[in-house]
């Protein structure tokens, strides 16, 4: 079962105003030289790619044993068994966040890990992820 991340429009914000200063920066230096504006474009085309495969790229997908994610390069997968608790509707400013908005969901696994995450509807991700593993605590 797959889920697209929810965007939000904080994310999207920062996003537009990080590219627009790159636009800025770009057009007020000194790009009169013609290896200035070469290096500015290789260094800013890049990022702007980057911060375009966070925010379009991220999805999660739920197998009978597995809970996959993906966001832009960074891709993992957690075991279900190893799911413990659930809390929902709670945002996580530090630590592994392959999300793209404000309240979703922090996955607590093995003795000490957690995850954020933030599908389009936090309710159905979880009983979808109940369905496979019942016992996991839900907060």
């Amino acid at each position: 079962m797959n889920f697209k991340s929810r965007k939000d429009p904080l994310f999207l914000s920062a996003l537009l105003v990080l590219i627009f200063l790159f636009i800025l920066i770009g057009v007020f230096s000194d790009s009169g030289k013609e290896t200035g504006w070469y290096w500015y474009v290789l260094g800013i085309t890049p990022t702007s790619i980057l911060f375009l495969w966070f925010f379009f790229g991220t999805s999660y997908s739920l197998t009978s044993s597995l809970l996959n994610y993906k966001s832009g390069p960074l891709k993992g997968s957690i075991p279900l068994e190893n799911i413990r608790e659930i809390i929902k509707n709670k945002t996580l400013w530090v630590g592994l966040k392959p999300a793209t908005a404000r309240r979703g969901l922090i996955i607590k696994y093995n003795a000490y890990d957690e995850i954020y995450i933030s599908p389009q509807d936090n309710e159905e991700f979880i009983k979808s992820i109940l369905s496979y593993k019942a016992d996991i605590k839900i907060i």
